[in-house]
């Protein structure tokens, strides 16, 4: 047991991993208030000494702790929308996140290396977007069944393979079709573990996961959990949402730059 506690914990030192669980108390906490705790993540991995490809595996492993409790936190008010279900939604995106993580997993490194910077670059326009867009009535919106059925498929895929963003288009997708704000933001957690817990069974076996990273982001996601739920009321989600969009730019222009 000693042995693989050793081997777990080899690449990092105590003061390493005391970062990113930071880092993961953040993004906990971000998750909990305003969405988009990957940007926080994903770069404090790669300067952990990750590669992009094991990166967003250990950042997916990690938070899903965090997204669990947000999920079962608000059940009670998770819906779907119209003649669609949202057990029907809930197997959209488990199927859709299967399919996504199965691409990655046969992503190799160098590929989803030269994807990422226009990954990022796509999930922040879309955090951006979502963060100052007009919030549509519920009343005065819908969606055909059909097209909100492939519209949370194919998040589900993007959710698989890489995620950031997610939330955003979720909830943009949810109010148009119908449903409240505060409803929206309930079924977006529920169908953000559907298509992670996907991804989730499917990573768990990869040789990319850097435990001992996950080990100390989930710990601190958990803690930024209650942390959030404190803070929800206390402090302005704005001020999160822009410290995200900050860093996702910050993040983008860094990765082009690191690869051009």
């Amino acid at each position: 047991m000693q042995l693989t506690w050793n081997y777990i914990f080899a690449n990092h030192d105590l003061t390493q991993l005391l970062l990113i669980a930071l880092a993961g108390l953040y993004a906990g906490t971000q998750n909990t208030l305003a969405g988009g705790g990957s940007f926080i993540t994903f770069p404090a991995l790669l300067l952990a000494g990750l590669n992009p490809l094991a990166a967003n595996i250990t950042s997916t492993i990690a938070l899903f702790p965090n997204q669990i409790t947000s999920a079962l936190a608000g059940r009670r008010l998770a819906a779907g929308s119209g003649n669609i279900s949202l057990l029907q939604l809930f197997c959209l995106s488990i199927t859709g996140g299967i399919l996504g993580a199965l691409l990655l997993l046969n992503t190799p490194v160098t590929i989803f290396a030269g994807l990422v910077p226009w990954l990022v670059l796509v999930a922040t326009v879309i955090f951006i977007w979502g963060t100052f867009r007009k919030k549509p009535s519920h009343k005065d919106h819908s969606l055909p069944t059909s097209v909100l059925a492939l519209i949370q498929f194919l998040i589900g895929i993007y959710g698989g393979y890489f995620g950031g963003g997610i939330g955003i288009l979720m909830l943009a997708t949810l109010t148009i079709a119908g449903q409240s704000v505060r409803v929206a933001t309930a079924s977006k957690n529920v169908l953000a573990v559907a298509m992670n817990t996907s991804a989730v069974s499917l990573f768990i076996f990869s040789n990319q996961i850097d435990w001992a990273a996950a080990i100390a982001l989930a710990i601190g996601g958990i803690g930024g959990g209650l942390t959030g739920s404190w803070l929800v009321h206390r402090l302005p989600e704005r001020v999160m949402r822009g410290f995200v969009i900050l860093v996702g730019i910050a993040l983008t222009v860094w990765l082009f730059w690191r690869q051009y």
